[in-house]
């Protein structure tokens, strides 16, 4: 989040006149009883991308402040004016407290997942280049706010680099705020009289709510116009977040005291309540409000006993006592049960472990089982709230103990909240409080297990509630025990054998996702809709691999034709490239024999040389000068192909200068022997022209037609073009130097040596 360097000019322009716009009374701060602050925050722009994973969205980070009464989105795309550039559609997501959970591809979550829609609009990108748009959220939650943006679904095609320019899409977001400075607070059981002034400038207050807050009562009163009619007012109590917004909404009449029951209201945290006018434009409204709060009184082990237990569980069990657990003394199990009985909740000490990055554990200090009754819900408090844990996925897990529950028709109800928790577990009961709807679990003796999947769950303190229920209330007196696994983790299941969870970051958020392969999806992938079966895998390995075998008969003609320094470059290219494709493979047929960058290099090197090697013999030069030309060219494509592996120019390069210096060799050699050069047509129509367009044909394929779905075939298809191509081009012998035939030594140490410049035999 950059709050500091001011954005170029004009759209700071453009903000300016959109804060002149605000409602009358919002935006003016040129009065004596100032109150109102704005604020600007702004965020690089990003590159966007067409969706194939999360991985694709760009995501903005933005931390809104306390107090704000009115947030404004900026945002702006443009696009390249090239004749590239089409008409698009750019999807925006937004979210309170965690990156939003998409999915535009509308492929299957895991099944224990509980997914909720994000909230999102579109951008489109017609005729203009440039598009700005604003969402205005009033009374926004103070905190972290995530925006999501990215293109359509990719279409697959694979490019190479430097043959097609792909259209640049940017997409910026900044942020304005409008923040009340000293908003009035609401003291718990006071009274407070207050003045909405007119309808265009309702009235902010706040009321901060206590921990183990059970319920929260509101009431207005006393509610007069300045002209003493009958006074309509709107009171909205909470903050909206999207996606989901509980705020709850009171409308008063008259001059009778109307009220608002909350269950489970947000714990330590500040509650904003606004009031507006209903009535005339020029009459003022005067109201009483009053807000109580129900505050439950847990009942669990005593702070001091907890702080014993996890000292134990630190440096080592006792004689005589199990570890991680402390011995109650005697009389304590008593004063235990009675607290039971008038406490509305029991509270289990839970520690938390980090372990890595977007990565923790949570440690019950009694151990994994907890006593569950049906007097009062056992509450497990699981810490999410440093900012940096909402980039993962929660995971919780029960396993009901059947031997502790002695009824067989009894139920455990949990529910997993945020900000608070659901202190009334039953039959009716949703899992929900008051600004919020939980995620409800079940288990019983017909079903002992149960899991649930948060998915990026949002900055805060989370609450797992677990009562014991039965049909006809005859669990009174029993008890059962729970075993509870909780734990944060950067991708569920680590995304599965077709998936590699990869860690992202925006600034200093971090935040993982899986990439699926193999044809399957899904946000872990566990999607099979699209999935490759094992046997179209072992298919693609086998293609992609002895495909390379085709390069046999160019090395086979090489050493024939005495080109052993091209047959040595023709079996590194086949040896490496079946190596990385064998280790390449998204499925489970995959071998390694070493690291994969190294043997992706070794491919793309060899792949290159091979191109380079192959012309220069073309080209007939003198051998010192030929072999020179071999191993600057080779240092010189290793050096680019260091700078950028996938660069259409390290290998276009190489080939345009071989083919100049081909060219330009034979042209000298035509004119030397006044007739063109190769003289014979049998060379060029059997061995040049199959050559050419086998060359072409497989850079064609290899440029414009290689796709996500058909690369194992139409790659396998380059492999096999490239090596006869190959196999054609390669020139024939000297004519003075037979098949297989190597310098031949006298034993009187004389040696027949050939001057191939004046195609003499001397004897020295």
């Amino acid at each position: 989040m950059a709050g500091a360097a001011g954005p170029p000019l004009p759209r700071l322009l453009l903000l300016l006149l959109q804060l002149l716009a605000l409602p009358a009374g919002r935006a003016d701060r040129t009065g004596p009883d100032s109150l109102y602050v704005s604020e600007y925050f702004s965020q690089s722009a990003q590159k966007l991308s067409f969706y194939s994973w999360y991985g694709n969205a760009k995501l903005f980070h933005f931390h809104v402040p306390e107090d704000t009464v009115l947030l404004r989105w900026l945002l702006q795309a443009s696009r390249g004016k090239g004749p590239e550039c089409t008409s698009m559609e750019i999807t925006v997501h937004f979210r309170h407290g965690a990156p939003p959970v998409i999915n535009p591809l509308g492929t299957r979550f895991p099944a224990n997942a509980t997914v909720r829609p994000s909230y999102n609009i579109s951008i489109t990108l017609s005729s203009a280049v440039q598009n700005t748009t604003f969402v205005n959220v009033t009374t926004p939650a103070a905190g972290d706010w995530f925006i999501a943006a990215h293109l359509p679904e990719a279409a697959g095609r694979i490019e190479v680099k430097g043959f097609s320019t792909p259209c640049p899409y940017m997409f910026q977001a900044d942020m304005f705020v409008l923040r009340l400075t000293d908003m009035p607070v609401l003291e718990p059981g006071v009274p407070m009289p207050h003045t909405v002034v007119s309808p265009a400038k309702p009235l902010h207050v706040k009321v901060f709510v206590p921990k183990h807050a059970a319920g929260m009562r509101f009431q207005l009163s006393s509610c007069v116009t300045s002209e003493q009619r009958a006074c309509t007012v709107r009171v909205l109590l909470g903050s909206i977040t999207l996606p989901q917004s509980f705020q709850r909404s009171l409308t008063c009449t008259g001059s009778i005291n109307c009220s608002l029951a909350l269950e489970s209201p947000p714990w330590e945290k500040w509650l904003q309540i606004m009031v507006e006018s209903l009535g005339t434009a020029n009459a003022s409204v005067s109201v009483e409000m009053l807000a109580s709060f129900t505050v439950c009184r847990p009942g669990s082990t005593s702070s001091f006993l907890n702080f014993i237990s996890l000292n134990q569980s630190q440096a080592g069990a006792r004689p005589g006592a199990a570890a991680g657990s402390s011995a109650p003394a005697a009389g304590e199990a008593p004063r235990n049960a009675s607290g039971r009985r008038s406490s509305c909740l029991q509270s289990q000490p839970v520690v938390r472990e980090d372990l890595d990055v977007v990565s923790v554990r949570y440690r019950l200090l009694n151990g994994p089982s907890v006593p569950v009754t049906s007097l009062s819900p056992t509450l497990l408090l699981l810490n999410l709230n440093t900012g940096m844990d909402s980039g993962g996925s929660l995971v919780v897990s029960l396993l009901l103990n059947k031997t502790s529950v002695s009824l067989a028709n009894a139920t455990v109800a949990a529910c997993v909240s945020a900000a608070s928790p659901v202190l009334s577990l039953n039959a009716t009961q949703n899992c929900s409080t008051a600004f919020s709807q939980g995620y409800p679990l079940s288990v019983s003796a017909s079903s002992v297990e149960a899991m649930l999947i948060v998915l990026y769950p949002q900055t805060d303190d989370w609450f797992l509630s677990l009562q014991l229920l039965c049909p006809k209330g005859e669990c009174a007196s029993a008890e059962g025990k729970v075993t509870v696994f909780a734990y944060l983790t950067p991708c569920f299941n680590d995304c599965g054998p077709y998936g590699q969870c990869s860690l992202l970051r925006r600034h200093g958020y971090l935040y993982a996702a899986c990439s699926c392969k193999a044809g399957w999806g899904g946000w872990s992938c566990t999607d099979d809709t699209k999935a490759q079966s094992v046997g179209t895998q072992n298919l693609a390995t086998l293609l992609l691999t002895l495909s390379n075998l085709m390069f046999l008969p160019a090395i086979a003609v090489a050493v024939y034709r005495f080109y052993l320094v091209e047959a040595s470059v023709y079996t590194y290219t086949m040896f490496f490239s079946t190596f990385y494709h064998a280790c390449d493979q998204p499925g489970v047929a995959v071998m390694c024999i070493m690291d994969y960058d190294t043997l992706q290099y070794c491919d793309f090197l060899g792949s290159v040389v091979s191109i380079w090697v192959t012309i220069l013999c073309m080209a007939r030069l003198k051998k010192i000068l030929k072999y020179v030309l071999f191993v600057l060219g080779t240092l010189l494509i290793a050096m680019s192909l260091q700078l950028d592996r996938r660069g259409v120019w390290n290998m276009m390069g190489p080939c345009l200068f071989a083919l100049l210096i081909m060219v330009t060799a034979w042209v000298h050699h035509g004119a030397k022997r006044r007739h063109c050069y190769p003289s014979s047509w049998k060379r060029w129509v059997f061995y040049l022209l199959p050559g050419i367009t086998l060359a072409f044909i497989a850079i064609s394929v290899y440029a414009f037609m290689e796709t996500n779905e058909n690369y194992y075939y139409t790659h396998s298809i380059w492999h096999v073009l490239v090596a006869c191509s190959v196999a054609f081009l390669l020139p024939p012998r000297d004519k003075h130097k037979k098949p297989w035939a190597w310098s031949q030594k006298l034993t009187c140490r004389y040696q027949i040596c050939q001057n191939d410049r004046e195609e003499l035999y001397a004897v020295t």
